[in-house]
């Protein structure tokens, strides 16, 4: 029995893979096609096992899927990931995101993570969707290969039916273990598959075909909608990651809708609600600029600021004030997980203090003859509001010398140009 089709075998045997391997009936055949097909060269092919810890028997299944890995002479790597059970999106949801994001972290620059998902598995999505209230673009449910992490997910049986991988692994006799969970409908998908599409199959023989063709088909439309939202953000880009409040504005609500989808996807924020649109829409696109107007979910904002829309996450609040004495030599890692940096230097004359702004700071700028407050240089510079708190301040004694790399004093700046030297304030990369 042939599952693959000449182009995927082609596939299969193209580029390194790496198997999500559970140990069940999908995976198994999966590994085993893969393992078995003409032409592969040796040292392209691997499996991982996620061991989640959720079941009594999980480290049974780590045994099988070695004894299978070992009779198959395939290299295996288990990966224990501990589960969030309070992660507010259910126990279902947090277990793929952590086998997702351990998948990604064991992957290889250009390696394929092969994925076991069929067609029953794409007609179990798009039902699932549908009764979310999903648009085109969540309606196309899982594509068949897309960008993940260094490489690419591939689902190759994405259009085989799961009868004929059940077949298939009873022509070969592969063993496979089950998970108990599946048999609990108080999992949405449970309950979809053992009493929802039973009985659509008893009217409509084909019901899971015909979802999966209706992903299929909604995946080609996204696809072209996908492009054209390309063009149209392209045409609201301002500023680097900001997006400009009159090109928005100028844009149908529905293609408004899309591009802010879509650049809030393209700044690694969590996926924009259609809750945030709304509000977008209502509060921050007609706000005045000074009354800083924004939108929070999950740990992200959107932030009007200077006819602009900016991303921004929230950063950890500075302890209470926050003193450590630093001499530059090495880069300093602050409260909220930003760094500062010396470079081209090896150190200060003598150690400095950095801490926090308290407020009434001033600092005399170059060129100048008296000093100004920090606050009214804040506010005439291009530093985002929500950034200032965080600015770290590098004292001597009493004299404040600058604020993070973007207000330095006359005296550290003529110290940093006669040692060719400069600082260097780094944010933390928030939405990983």
């Amino acid at each position: 029995m042939k599952l693959l089709s000449p182009s995927l075998l082609h596939a299969a045997i193209d580029h390194p893979l790496m198997v999500g391997f559970s140990g069940g009936l999908d995976s198994t055949v999966l590994l085993h096609l893969l393992a078995h097909a003409p032409g592969r060269a040796p040292d392209t092919l691997r499996a991982v096992h996620v061991h989640h810890g959720l079941q009594a028997v999980a480290d049974d299944w780590d045994t099988h899927c070695r004894q299978v890995c070992q009779q198959w002479k395939i290299p295996l790597r288990v990966i224990r990931v501990d589960v969030p059970r309070d992660a507010g999106d259910g126990l279902e949801a947090a277990a793929r995101k952590a086998r997702h994001d351990a998948f990604m972290d064991a992957m290889q620059p250009g390696e394929w993570l092969a994925l076991a998902h069929h067609q029953d598995d794409q007609a179990e999505t798009f039902l699932m969707r549908a009764l979310r209230g999903s648009g085109v673009d969540g309606l196309a449910a899982m594509r068949e290969r897309r960008d993940f992490g260094p490489g690419q997910l591939w689902r190759p049986l994405l259009h085989i039916p799961r009868s004929a991988l059940e077949a298939y692994a009873r022509q070969h006799q592969l063993r496979w273990i089950e998970d108990p969970s599946n048999d609990s409908e108080g999992f949405d998908r449970n309950f979809l598959r053992r009493q929802v599409m039973p009985l659509l199959r008893e009217r409509w023989p084909h019901a899971a075909a015909a979802m999966a063709r209706s992903a299929a088909l909604a995946a080609d439309a996204s696809e072209l909608l996908e492009l054209h939202d390309a063009r149209q953000l392209q045409g609201c880009e301002a500023d680097g990651d900001a997006l400009s409040i009159t090109a928005l504005q100028q844009l149908p609500a529905t293609q408004r809708a899309r591009v802010l989808r879509r650049w809030a996807r393209q700044q690694g924020l969590p996926a924009l609600p259609a809750q945030g649109v709304h509000i977008i829409e209502r509060q921050l696109l007609t706000a005045d600029d000074d009354q800083q107007a924004e939108f929070r979910w999950q740990r992200a904002r959107i932030v009007r600021w200077r006819d602009r829309l900016h991303a921004v996450a929230d950063l950890p609040p500075w302890p209470s004030g926050w003193a450590q004495q630093w001499d530059g030599q090495a880069p300093v890692a602050l409260p909220d997980g930003a760094r500062l940096s010396l470079d081209g230097a090896d150190r200060f004359d003598r150690p400095l203090t950095l801490r926090q702004r308290r407020g009434g700071e001033r600092i005399q700028l170059p060129g100048r003859t008296h000093s100004h407050l920090l606050k009214h240089r804040l506010q005439a510079s291009d530093i985002a509001p929500w950034l200032r708190p965080h600015l770290p301040l590098l004292c001597d004694g009493d004299t404040l010398l600058a604020a993070g790399d973007r207000i330095v004093s006359a005296s550290l700046q003529q110290w940093l140009q006669a040692h060719g030297a400069g600082l260097h304030w780094q944010l933390p990369d928030t939405f990983d």
